[in-house]
């Protein structure tokens, strides 16, 4: 184990090292130049001068964001000598798993590009370009024929994949411990306790305030909003991320939950980030992807059917066919316990120097993935900020959804706190589940996956959502299956 100032270090020169590399970094650097014209700052006391500046001109606040920023991202470093895989995930059976899961999804893409002789990437004819173009605003009322395309997996089939996970050291040992779980996720994984998941969520007690949730508090509901807002106003106007997300822990009011949000993930939308968007529509533009059939196929068979997301089919297909070309999301494997496929350049199979990332982003769409973004279109209506923002919330929480990992916030230990809640606390109906053959876990699996997008109404499920960003995780999504999607 790494000493605590020998961690803090480590971590300090991790940070610096990204914030080198930022836009952030180049903004302060021209800024602090342009400072020394300003007759206040002194030749003798040069330093604390420009120091003083960036404070009085808010720099300093979106520095102490962007670092803030970091710390929620990125885990703490592992000692020096612990190899890079355990940055990723520390348990060698969990990696296993993730690996072979990960040639199972791209035998099924490379199976599918086979038996339909497509390619898995081709350039667009110019005419091909400009039809395209011309319909960027309006893709949803193109109807390709997709009938031949189906979704490389769907989260029952993933479902079936975290069941049959074993601890190999626990098969073989006579320890009786985990044996007293009859839920279907069979891993011992350390998860919360009620005691623990009380004092973690301990806004969320019955006695504090609790946005549009009447019962929660002995204050008068429309007295708490009114004051909720003035609060959250407040907030804003100091700009301090850390204290936006302590704010939504008690919920979002419907007008501020865009900026707050935007302010938590540090995300502003600055006019190299629209500049950085309009680059990978034209990527979009120039190059036809497998992966963009499945996108389609993915949105025709969820959002184009749901009540509440229908109307967003156009910034669905948009957003997702600029995601899968953005090599940025690259980043979030250096924690993520999953490896981006590769896939080699025509008649090179094997030589890694001729080896591609595929998709560019390394992400493989699912069956439902289009739903991480729909509930983002009602706060969002800019394109290249509404890409921004489900990109940082993707390479945040959502990645843990679909990838095998030990995390806490990751799937299978979500799976498990589920089963453990509802087995402790709701014996009967656990048993009663089980008796008929409907095990808990098979009916809510698919909520959490898709973090209730699709099964919650849209004001309720963004309230659940200030949660996610609020504690920094994503627990709450196994408490919420406790209940039921309507409650």
């Amino acid at each position: 184990m790494l000493g605590q100032d020998g961690g803090l270090s480590l971590t300090i020169a991790q940070i610096v090292q990204r914030l080198k590399g930022s836009g952030l970094h180049a903004q302060l650097e021209r800024q602090a130049r342009l400072s020394l014209h300003n007759p206040e700052i002194k030749l003798e006391s040069l330093k604390e001068d420009i120091k003083e500046f960036l404070k009085t001109s808010g720099w300093e606040k979106k520095l102490q964001n962007a670092v803030y920023s970091e710390l929620s991202v990125f885990p703490l470093p592992c000692h020096p000598s612990a190899p890079p895989e355990h940055t990723k995930e520390s348990l060698a059976y969990m990696r296993k798993a993730q690996g072979n899961w990960e040639k199972r999804i791209l035998k099924s893409l490379n199976s599918m590009c086979t038996e339909l002789g497509i390619p898995l990437a081709q350039k667009r004819s110019i005419n091909e370009q400009k039809e395209l173009l011309s319909k960027w605003n309006e893709m949803g009322t193109d109807e390709p024929d997709l009938s031949l395309f189906r979704p490389v997996y769907a989260p029952k089939d993933f479902l079936e994949v975290l069941m049959n996970l074993r601890n190999p050291n626990y098969e073989n040992s006579e320890q009786p411990s985990f044996r007293n779980h009859l839920g279907l996720i069979q891993v011992p994984l350390k998860v919360k306790d009620i005691p623990e998941l009380k004092e973690y969520f301990n806004e969320l007690d019955l006695n504090t305030g609790q946005l549009d949730i009447d019962d929660s508090a002995h204050v008068p509901p429309e007295l708490f909003e009114n004051e909720h807002v003035r609060i959250g106003q407040k907030v804003l106007m100091e700009q301090d991320s850390a204290a936006a997300q302590q704010y939504v822990r008690q919920g979002c009011p419907n007008l501020l939950r865009a900026e707050l949000w935007a302010l938590i993930l540090n995300v502003s939308s600055q006019p190299e980030d629209v500049l950085y968007y309009e680059q990978l529509k034209s990527n979009v533009i120039q190059h036809d992807l497998l992966v963009d059939n499945l996108i389609y196929k993915d949105v025709k068979l969820t959002a184009s059917n749901d009540d509440y997301y229908f109307v967003f089919e156009d910034y669905l297909y948009q957003v997702l066919l600029c995601f899968s070309r953005d090599t940025s999301v690259l980043e979030h494997f250096a924690y993520n316990s999953a490896t981006p496929p590769k896939s080699y350049v025509r008649g090179k199979l094997g030589m890694e120097e001729y080896a591609v990332f595929y998709p560019p982003n390394g992400v493989i769409p699912f069956h439902g993935f289009s739903m991480y973004v729909a509930p983002l279109c009602f706060l969002y209506n800019e394109p290249s900020k509404l890409y921004q923002m489900f990109r940082e919330i993707y390479v945040r929480y959502f990645f843990r959804l679909h990838s095998i990992s030990s995390h806490p916030s990751g799937i299978v230990s979500l799976c498990l706190l589920f089963e453990t809640l509802l087995q402790t606390h709701l014996p009967q109906l656990f048993y009663h589940l089980r008796e008929i053959g409907a095990q808990p876990l098979r009916i809510s699996f698919k909520w959490m996956v898709r973090a209730f997008s699709g099964y919650l109404a849209t004001d309720q499920l963004l309230l659940l959502w200030d949660r996610v960003l609020g504690y920094n995780s994503l627990e709450i999504l196994a408490g919420k299956s406790k209940g039921t999607p309507d409650h």
